[in-house]
């Protein structure tokens, strides 16, 4: 019964809506690709001139997208970012500074959204699906391939939806449908699909180079039809799925121990976590996560399970393990990004990872990145309605209850119009990019795990956008065997910035407990002393 009162609370608070504030960087078009600092980044959490007022009931982005999505409490989509393929579903190519309404969803009341690497897809209040952005792996659902971008909305081949996720270049949709309450399309190169297989084939049958057949038309996931899979977290190439008995299934890619299976092998099929059975099942108001490298969850108790790479150094997680900084808090949204986190819990927000656009929020006195969990100071005592991540952005969405004053304190970002920002010339940067991969091709002894370096002809062209992040798309996606990884300490693009950072988060608290402050001038050095304390700490 505390479960079902819980649920309707919460409910309540998303239909109110909220105020919605960003930190990260504003550099759309070349954030992911160029080196070093950019100019733009707002590294406090800031109101966006267009939403200012604005109740914002939803907002959605995705590990690997440069674009966001928020939804208001009357059912209007706007979208901002990059829009090189259309992702923004304005009809055009035009980068978009500030958020813009998607007039071609006017007729619709939307409540739920998802961003990939450069698609969007959103749900209707009356069960419908629609799509926009790129589409060459069929990852708008919309049954074909023979439009490679579609800039504006067009009906995926599903119905009665509730939810969907997407991964970089995927879409999964929740159905009400029985026996097929999850549906998938896209790219199946890791299995992230879940149908059994990658459709790995060759191009030419002299050639070693690979490619994937894509899947237009969403198909529902056969070895889940007896299942009533009920939420759903996608990262960029794996899926982290819960039924309505609070079994958790993962598929996809399997670097860094993202699936959770103790063994990095890729999954074509879901399989079961064996952590969460039996006594340790999930609760109907559990939270699930997934960003680029690593899974989450919430079980019995609140508690906050993690697996995958969740730090920039140390080992992975190979099966999901408690996250202790966070035992005794009451979670209730979480969102994951390239290798950032952000949490809403009681009447704080928490955020933590690797950072170097100001993702994290902790203002211009604070690290860059933290280790482990800290409070976003500026939000302390603010009630956060929901959270999302992106490629080297966050927001958050609080309730203007009793705040409105403190709100008013924070810097607002007024972008630039739409007007002023240019059409990105897509045809150059794509010659560039392929001209850049050519000493990259897999040779012929290459096992199969490095062929997939080579990723399919979407890769090549697309997933360099995040060649600034981690030194290459391989190491974003966990494809670098271990022998490697030791060698390299982590990967090219993680040197002595990225170790310092860590080992700054671990100079803090650890240990159960509320999360440190994040402005380091600000921590009393009294902090420091309880770091065996156990239990759900005291409420400041």
């Amino acid at each position: 019964m505390a479960v079902v009162v819980a649920e309707k609370k919460v409910e309540e608070e998303v239909e109110k809506g909220g105020e919605l504030l960003f930190c990260g960087s504003t550099c759309w078009d070349v954030v992911g690709r160029r080196k070093g600092a950019l100019e733009g980044n707002l590294v406090s959490p800031t109101r966006l001139r267009p939403l200012v007022g604005v109740n914002i009931r939803f907002v959605a982005s995705g590990c690997a997208s440069c674009h966001c999505v928020a939804l208001d409490v009357e059912g209007r989509c706007y979208t901002w970012g990059r829009n090189e393929k259309g992702q923004l579903g304005h009809g055009d190519k035009i980068q978009r500074d500030r958020p813009t309404v998607v007039s071609e969803l006017a007729k619709y009341k939307i409540t739920k959204a998802a961003a990939g690497r450069s698609h969007t897809v959103v749900v209707t209040d009356d069960g419908h699906s629609l799509a926009f952005g790129w589409n060459k792996h069929g990852q708008l659902g919309s049954g074909s391939v023979r439009n490679e971008f579609e800039p504006s909305p067009v009906r995926c081949h599903v119905s009665e939806v509730k939810n969907t996720a997407c991964g970089a270049e995927f879409t999964v949709w929740l159905s009400s449908t029985e026996g097929a309450s999850i549906l998938t399309a896209g790219l199946p190169q890791y299995g992230q699909l879940g149908h059994g297989t990658d459709n790995e084939y060759n191009t030419k049958d002299s050639s070693v180079r690979l490619a994937y057949e894509a899947q237009p038309r969403p198909r529902a996931i056969a070895s889940l039809a007896g299942e009533t899979i009920v939420k759903v977290a996608c990262g960029s190439n794996h899926t982290v799925a819960v039924d309505s008995k609070g079994y958790v299934y993962t598929w996809g890619f399997g670097g860094y121990g993202r699936l959770g299976h103790r063994e990095q092998k890729d999954e074509w099929a879901p399989r079961r976590v064996d952590i969460f059975q039996k006594h340790n099942v999930l609760p109907p108001d559990a939270i699930v996560s997934a960003g680029a490298l690593n899974s989450a969850c919430t079980a019995g108790g609140g508690q906050l399970y993690m697996w995958g790479k969740i730090k920039n150094t140390g080992d992975d997680w190979m099966y999901p393990k408690p996250l202790m900084d966070l035992s005794g808090w009451n979670i209730r949204c979480m969102d994951s990004g390239n290798m950032h986190h952000f949490v809403g819990a009681d009447n704080s927000c928490i955020s933590w990872g690797h950072a170097i656009y100001g993702e994290l929020g902790y203002g211009p006195n604070g690290q860059k990145s933290s280790a482990v969990p800290k409070k976003v100071d500026i939000l302390e005592s603010m009630h956060v309605i929901n959270v999302a991540c992106g490629f080297g952005h966050s927001m958050v969405v609080v309730d203007r209850a009793n705040v409105a004053d403190r709100l008013d304190q924070l810097d607002v970002h007024d972008g630039k119009a739409t007007g002023e920002v240019e059409e990105v010339n897509e045809e150059p940067e794509t010659k560039t990019k392929v001209s850049t991969k050519k000493g990259a091709k897999p040779s012929a002894k290459s096992n199969k795990r490095k062929k997939s370096k080579s990723s399919s002809e979407s890769e090549e062209a697309e997933n360099s956008d995040d060649d600034e992040y981690d030194g290459s798309e391989e190491e974003a996606n966990g494809q670098m065997d271990d022998k490697k990884k030791r060698q390299s300490g982590g990967g090219r693009g993680r040197g002595k910035s990225a170790n310092m950072s860590s080992s700054e988060g671990k100079s803090t608290v650890r240990g159960r407990g509320r999360p440190p402050s994040a402005n380091k001038s600000s921590q009393p050095p009294a902090q420091a002393k309880p770091a065996g304390k156990r239990g759900r700490p005291r409420k400041s």
